[in-house]
C-alpha cells in the first residue's frame, strides 16, 4: 500500500523508472513519448548531461543556503544571465522554487511598490477570463479560471476578470485581428476608468495562455496597445510566463515576440528543465529602487529563495538554450509538427483550431466544427483522451473547461525541444490513435 497523496485517489498512475531524452519508462518498460513535457517543463528531454554534471559539482560544494544569512556564486550567475537576455528594463532577479512562488511575489511586490511609493490606494488587480496564474491563494484569485477558483473562492482575494485575447471564439463576424485587439483595449481601459486609475494597482496576463485555453496567443498589437494602457495610469504590467517562456514559444521570453517589455515577469517550468525546481521573478530597476531607497525590505521570503544547486542547474539550462543553440531547435520544429498536425487532423470533423507559437501548441476539440460548439462536459472528452494517448505511450495534455472553465476540450502539447523528425511522426500518429478512440 502507498501512503503517496496522489493528484487523484481514483486513478493511480504507474510507477516511473527512468527517463531518456524525449522518453519516460515505467517499471514495466514500456516507454513513453513525452509530448508535453510534462506540463511544458522538460525542454531538454530527460537526462541532459550538462544540466546534471553542474548540479552534481555544486552538490560537492554547497547544497543549500538560507538567503536570509548568504548569497551564492550560482544564484549571482544565475541571476546576471537572466538580466543579460531578459527584455529590455527587466533588472533584478529574485529566485523562488516554482511558478506559484513566482507569481505570489510578483503580486506582492507590486503591492509594496506601491506602499513604499505612497499610493496605498492602488489595491485593484485586472487579470482576464480563462487565465491561469498559479495555485496559491492569491495567484489562484488572480487566475480566471472558474473550475479552479470554485472550491477556494471564499478565501481568495477580489480580482477584476476582463475578456480574454481568444481569436477563435472571440472575434465577431466580420472583424479584423486589428479590430478585435482594439476592442479588447478599450474594454480593459474602461475597467481602469470604472474602478479609478489612481487604484489600479497591476494588469496581469499570459504572453500566450496555457493550461487553461490551450496555447492562445494574442493577436498582433494587442500587448502594445495594454502597455500604453498601464504607462498612460502608472500601472504596472505583470507578465506570466511561467509556461510559455523560456524558449517555449521560439524566443527565450514570450512577450519578445509582442514587441512589449514588463515591469514584472515569472518565469518557471523552463528555467530549470525538469532538472530542479526553480521559478523566477524579474522587475524593473524602478521597482527595485523604490525597495531599495524606502524600507530597503521586501516583506514576502521562501525558504528555497535562490537555491545554490537548482541555481547551478538553471544557469547549465540557459547554457543549453542559448550557448548551445537548442533555442534554435523550437521554431524549425515547432513548423514542422504544427505542418504534421495540420494535415493529419485539419478536416477533422471535431477539430476546431490548431494554434500555438513553437513547441506549445494546441488543439482545440468541437463537437460541431461549423458552429464551433463543444462537446457535453458530461462526455468528458479531455480525460477520456489522456487516458487513451498514455494507453498508446504518449504523455499529452488535455484540459477541458477550455470555453469558460466549464464548456470545451482542448490538448495541449509541448515537448521537449530535442524532438526530432521522426518523433514527431511518432506524436502524430499515436494522437490520432488516441483520438479515434475517444471519437471516431
Amino acid at each position: 500500500m502507498s501512503h503517496i497523496f496522489p493528484r487523484h485517489t481514483k486513478a493511480l498512475p504507474p510507477v516511473v523508472a527512468r527517463a531518456d531524452g524525449a522518453y519516460l519508462y515505467d517499471t514495466d518498460g514500456k516507454a513513453y513519448l513525452d509530448g508535453s513535457g510534462g506540463a511544458a517543463v522538460s525542454c531538454l528531454g530527460h537526462g541532459d548531461s550538462k544540466v546534471i554534471g553542474a548540479m552534481k559539482a555544486q552538490l560537492d560544494q554547497v547544497a543549500f543556503a538560507h538567503t536570509g544569512f548568504f548569497t551564492s556564486e550560482p544564484a549571482e550567475r544565475l541571476a546576471d544571465r537572466l538580466v543579460s537576455l531578459a527584455p529590455e528594463g527587466l533588472d533584478r532577479v529574485y529566485v523562488v522554487a516554482g511558478g506559484s512562488e513566482a507569481m505570489e511575489s510578483a503580486l506582492k511586490l507590486a503591492r509594496q511598490y506601491y506602499l513604499e511609493k505612497g499610493e496605498p490606494q492602488r489595491v485593484n488587480i485586472i487579470a482576464r477570463r480563462q487565465s491561469y496564474h498559479g495555485n496559491t491563494l492569491g495567484a489562484l484569485a488572480t487566475g480566471g479560471n472558474i473550475w479552479r477558483r470554485e472550491p477556494f473562492a471564499p478565501l481568495l482575494i477580489d480580482v477584476h476578470h476582463v475578456a480574454p485575447c481568444y481569436a477563435y471564439r472571440g472575434m465577431a463576424p466580420g472583424e479584423t485581428e486589428e479590430q478585435y485587439g482594439k476592442r479588447l483595449a478599450a474594454e480593459i481601459e474602461a475597467e481602469v476608468q470604472a474602478l479609478g486609475p489612481e487604484t489600479v494597482m497591476a494588469f496581469v496576463a499570459e504572453p500566450v495562455v496555457g493550461a487553461t485555453a490551450g496555447a492562445v496567443p494574442a493577436v498582433p498589437g494587442y500587448f502594445k496597445r495594454i502597455r500604453e494602457i498601464c504607462d498612460r495610469y502608472g500601472i504596472l504590467l505583470i507578465l506570466d510566463e511561467v509556461m510559455c517562456g523560456m524558449g517555449r514559444t521560439g524566443t527565450l521570453f514570450a512577450c519578445e515576440q509582442d514587441g512589449v517589455a514588463p515591469d514584472i515577469c515569472a518565469v518557471a517550468k523552463g528555467l530549470g528543465a525538469g532538472y530542479a525546481p526553480i521559478g523566477a521573478m524579474l522587475c524593473s530597476a524602478e521597482i527595485y529602487a523604490a525597495i531599495e531607497t524606502g524600507s530597503g525590505f521586501f516583506q514576502h521570503g521562501h525558504t528555497y529563495l535562490g537555491h545554490p544547486t537548482s541555481c547551478a542547474g538553471a544557469c547549465a539550462v540557459l547554457e543549453r538554450l542559448v550557448d548551445d543553440q537548442v533555442l534554435g531547435r523550437v521554431a524549425p520544429m515547432g513548423a514542422l509538427l504544427r505542418g504534421a498536425l495540420e494535415e493529419r487532423f485539419g478536416q477533422r470533423p471535431y477539430l476546431g483550431d490548431i494554434r500555438g507559437r513553437g513547441l506549445f501548441l494546441g488543439l482545440e476539440l468541437v463537437a460541431h466544427r461549423e458552429s464551433k460548439a463543444p462537446f457535453d462536459p458530461g462526455q468528458g472528452v479531455a480525460g477520456k483522451l489522456k487516458k487513451a494517448a498514455f494507453a498508446e505511450g504518449l504523455i499529452c495534455y488535455p484540459m477541458s473547461g477550455t470555453i469558460d472553465g466549464q464548456r470545451g476540450d482542448h490538448v495541449l502539447l509541448a515537448p521537449p525541444f530535442i524532438l526530432t523528425e521522426d518523433q514527431v511522426g511518432e506524436l502524430v500518429d499515436k494522437l490520432d490513435r488516441a483520438l479515434t478512440a475517444v471519437l471516431g
